[in-house]
């Protein structure tokens, strides 16, 4: 029976890490019940048929592997993540054969066991758990109004986006094209106080200029042909609520002059018409392109361009944020197979290796139609490396595979694609272990815990020693 708050059980026999999971998943939204061990586990379960399940796997006493099996053969197993320590894959890939859903290696982000449980939650049909963090707290969640993410940079964005979102002022977007500039925009209006009235979007690109400044301040019948009636335009449309602008450097001159009052007054005035009319609008533009360079090539308002950027917020690359890329492929996964009706379960190592390799021009939009596509071009479950269509610039599948076991998911791709980054980075650090945290994003005490954990073995450096 699935409830209002979904109700979780954790298992864990290390008392203290089952509390601190316990304790943030709760101010997650869930309602957290605990077991210490697996006999336990089966008696919360019995009792409480729990809507979804986080379990070590490695216990003393009854394993978390045999209550999954029982539960499974019971059919009673609910929506399953599996944990281990000690990279136990095969007992993890066993555990998902009996339906678990997916397995968090430890050490694990919070953030991430959350939008896992999530994800599981949502392909079982069950409602997933309603936010109970304050807004200063948001940015701590893998999910954020839509984005997926928990990277370094994308956490400061989220974090900008909830201080701004409380007023009104105007925002520019800066970000290359893919990257999600409408979904911060919406996010933006979502976290504010406008986030009940109307959020409207205009690409100015995709609208030929002759018809824009009827798009946007509106018309009186007779004020050009085929004017038949008065018009709203979007301005009166978004009335109290967000007008989201983007492509805004390619606003014709003339109209830039027009939003320019329409900023500074308040007011708008339709084509046609004779007396103006008041707006309230929260406006939040956007553009792949620098505004300022198009200020110094004089084809957009200097004074424009201050009133649009009273604050400024730049949307880093998918390049720059690689250790998404897992996050984002599950998530991606998750939407086609409920969209379009698809069965994948995961991504197979060298797969997931092609696609953290990739430079991405064009950003998350690239990201997800390649793994729409690799979902619908799957011969079985798993999405393979030869599934994985990208440009042309990127290396042929046999030279980004690390392996070819296809029997692995989502979360052992994401531990091989670890390995190889983590070879990747010491080999070209001639070995040292700091300089490839560094460049790894991590720290050099995570590095030295996942080198022993992957048994990776480096040769002598040739130059500098290794720290």
């Amino acid at each position: 029976m699935a409830h209002a708050t979904p109700t979780l059980l954790v298992v864990d026999d290390e008392a203290a890490f089952g509390q601190l999971l316990a304790e943030h998943l709760q101010a997650a939204g869930f309602q957290v019940l605990q077991a210490a061990d697996g006999r336990a586990a089966l008696l919360q379960v019995a009792e409480h048929k729990p809507d979804a399940l986080l379990i070590d796997l490695h216990m003393p006493g009854l394993t978390g592997l045999e209550v999954v099996a029982q539960l499974a053969r019971e059919a009673r197993l609910p929506a399953t993540i599996v944990m281990s320590a000690f990279g136990g894959y095969e007992v993890a890939l066993e555990a998902i054969r009996l339906g678990a859903a997916d397995f968090l290696s430890k050490p694990f982000r919070m953030a991430e066991a959350e939008l896992k449980l999530r994800l599981a939650l949502a392909k079982s049909g069950k409602p997933a758990a309603a936010r109970q963090r304050p807004a200063e707290e948001a940015p701590r969640q893998g999910l954020f109004h839509g984005m997926v993410g928990t990277a370094t940079a994308m956490q400061t964005l989220y974090r900008q986006i909830e201080r701004v979102a409380r007023f009104g002022s105007t925002v520019v977007i800066q970000g290359e094209s893919g990257t999600g500039k409408e979904l911060i925009a919406r996010a933006l209006h979502d976290a504010s106080p406008r986030r009940d009235r109307p959020f409207v979007a205009v690409n100015c690109a995709a609208i030929p200029q002759m018809l824009l400044e009827s798009e946007l301040f509106g018309h009186t019948k007779g004020a050009f042909t085929d004017a038949s009636m008065d018009r709203k335009g979007l301005f009166e449309e978004a009335h109290t609520g967000t007008l989201f602008l983007d492509e805004i450097v390619d606003l014709p001159l003339l109209l830039q002059v027009k939003l320019l009052r329409a900023l500074q007054e308040g007011e708008i005035r339709r084509v046609g018409a004779n007396k103006p009319t008041q707006v309230d609008v929260r406006v939040v533009a956007a553009s792949a392109i620098g505004i300022r360079d198009r200020v110094r090539q004089g084809l957009f308002r200097e004074d424009l361009y201050y009133r649009l950027a009273v604050i400024e917020l730049t949307v880093p690359p998918l390049r720059d944020r690689r250790e998404d890329l897992p996050l984002l492929v599950e998530h991606f996964v998750a939407k086609t197979n409920q969209r379009l009706g698809t069965r994948i379960r995961g991504v197979d190592p060298a797969a997931m290796a092609r696609l953290v390799a990739y430079a991405w021009p064009g950003n998350v939009r690239e990201l997800q139609n390649v793994v729409e596509q690799a979902c619908v071009m799957a011969d079985g479950e798993l999405i393979g490396a030869r599934g994985v269509q990208l440009g042309r610039d990127a290396p042929p599948p046999e030279q980004t595979g690390p392996r070819r076991d296809q029997s692995l998911s989502i979360p052992h791709a994401v531990a091989e694609t670890e390995r190889v980054l983590i070879q990747t980075a010491l080999t070209q650090t001639d070995g040292n272990r700091t300089r490839a945290a560094e460049l790894l994003g991590i720290s050099a005490r995570n590095l030295q815990y996942k080198i022993k954990q992957y048994g990776i073995h480096m040769a002598a450096p040739t130059g500098r020693p290794k720290t």
